[in-house]
């Protein structure tokens, strides 16, 4: 008789994503594994003709409550913690006439796609917690992917079953903080046990920087992400695009009801226009600032088509992504090999997930901003009353700089921005940067409009303002000098919003 080429001998399998796993099994099962399964999952096997041990059958116990009860009993957990090397542990199980389990395999219920009480599992966190614990002479699986890998070595090193126990925790820790965040509903805010638990989309090639190692998790529980966009062709992702990324798609995000087109550069807007026709949009958005679009991220609301395609292809950028990209303009990309395209139908779709960041020894947690969309009566106007297409422009504006890093000032005319600066730490530098890129990029300006992220603290912006010939701003108010501030709008005869509300990113 030959040796065995798998170490398992007796596993314990009950999976809601059963990809691979017959395929995974049926090799094992003919060097002589037995599989206990549950439901499902034992009739997928028995299908796939292999022979299956009930549960009911090791545990002398029928499943009961339509099957809210199975898993949950001793004979289970007893063959899933005995310890190796316990004469004691033995001896119970040689008494009850239970084999210890040495394989393990689940995965939990998709809460995500059908949140109700029913759908959450109670039996599958509790034997793969019980697995994971005692990983030291057991391996349990929650991962398809891995399947291949154990199926190569044929067994594992205490430090990869190590390695698959902390997936494990990780997998039912995620599952746990989104049935939570379900739960608390919409009184979240006032929910003080937030969990951070995610699932793994990929290794990253590194971070912000060559020396630092990265990854990317998506939230469970999410019903839209950028993990579901489709890379169309390109580089692999790093740290940085799916940073910039996110700051492009939450800009274009804020409009809708027109063609958007965002440029980003380290994590902030640098150009940002709206279009009539696609092309149109995106020839405005990189004439913002056609010098920091350069290696930046394109991000659109529309469908790319070829004329728009043309356009992107003719500079360097780092990603395209957009709801839909037209075969012919996929055809132009397909020469730039390194450009990272990507397809997302669901970019638009505004998520109402809280936001985190990390801190030394803690996160975070916050709601997203809600930026004003349109033009509200209980703002207050210095000055003469703007016209309606003034109006627009400094709503435009307005929307635009809530999404720079601050201190951020937005310059912008005809739905275009003409110069933004940000990431100041003092409010005349941002304001100095944006006006220098529009005498640069738009000398030519007609009638421009300026917004501020927050309160100007001094007058001295408002001389820089009026100097560089832009009538009309737009900023929250606030600060303890407003009147100072007014009192130079009023003399320089310009007209001033103020909103009441800021939009500070930091």
């Amino acid at each position: 008789m030959s040796a065995r080429k798998y170490s398992f001998k007796n596993a314990l399998v009950s999976c809601s994503d059963k990809t691979g796993l017959v395929e995974f099994l049926r090799p094992l099962a003919k060097d002589g594994l037995r599989i206990v399964s549950t439901g499902g999952t034992a009739t997928h096997l028995r299908n796939a003709g292999l022979a299956v041990v009930d549960v009911a059958e090791q545990t002398g116990f029928q499943e009961v409550m339509e099957g809210r009860v199975k898993t949950l009993h001793p004979k289970i957990h007893m063959a899933l913690l005995s310890r190796e090397g316990s004469a004691e542990d033995a001896s119970l199980l040689r008494d009850y006439g239970i084999e210890p389990f040495d394989l393990v395999i689940g995965n939990l219920y998709p809460f995500e796609s059908a949140p109700s009480i029913e759908t959450i599992d109670i039996g599958g966190p509790s034997f793969l917690r019980s697995s994971a614990k005692n990983f030291e002479r057991m391996t349990v699986i929650c991962d398809p992917v891995d399947y291949k890998m154990i199926l190569e070595k044929g067994g594992l090193s205490l430090d990869e079953r190590q390695l698959l126990a902390a997936k494990v925790f990780s997998h039912t820790s995620a599952y746990d903080a989104m049935i939570a965040k379900h739960f608390a509903g919409e009184q979240r805010l006032e929910f003080r046990d937030h969990g951070l638990g995610g699932e793994h989309v990929r290794a990253l090639r590194y971070g912000e920087n060559p020396q630092q190692r990265a990854a990317w998790f998506r939230s469970r529980g999410e019903t839209a992400g950028l993990h579901q966009a489709t890379i169309l062709q390109g580089k692999e992702l790093s740290y940085n695009n799916l940073i910039d990324l996110e700051a492009a798609i939450a800009t274009v995000r804020e409009f809708s009801g027109a063609r958007i087109c965002v440029a980003v550069k380290h994590n902030s807007p640098c150009g940002v226009a709206i279009g009539g026709e696609p092309a149109e949009a995106v020839k405005r958005a990189i004439e913002s600032d056609p010098q920091s679009v350069f290696g930046g991220i394109i991000a659109v609301n529309f469908a790319l088509d070829l004329a728009s395609a043309e356009i992107l292809s003719g500079i360097f950028l780092e990603c395209v992504i957009a709801p839909q990209i037209s075969r012919e303009a996929a055809d132009i990309f397909i020469k730039k090999k390194n450009l990272r395209v990507m397809e997302w139908p669901g970019l638009t779709e505004k998520p109402e997930s809280f936001q985190y960041r990390s801190v030394s020894g803690g996160f975070l947690v916050q709601t997203p901003d809600q930026v004003e969309t349109r033009w509200s009566r209980e703002w207050r106007v210095i000055g003469p009353t703007p016209e309606d297409v003034i109006k627009q422009d400094l709503l435009f504006a307005w929307r635009v700089c809530a999404h720079l890093k601050s201190n951020a000032i937005a310059v912008a005319e005809s739905g275009q921005t003409l110069g933004l600066g940000m990431g100041q730490v003092n409010r005349v530098d941002a304001v100095e940067h944006a006006i220098a890129r529009m005498r640069r990029f738009h000398p030519n300006h007609r009638r421009p409009v300026i917004a501020s992220d927050a309160f100007f603290p001094f007058s001295d912006s408002i001389d820089r303002i009026r100097e560089a010939g832009i009538q009309f701003i737009i900023q929250p108010g606030g600060s303890v000098k407003d009147d100072e501030v007014i009192e130079r709008v009023n003399e320089h005869g310009l007209t001033m919003v103020l909103t009441g509300r800021r939009h500070f990113v930091h």
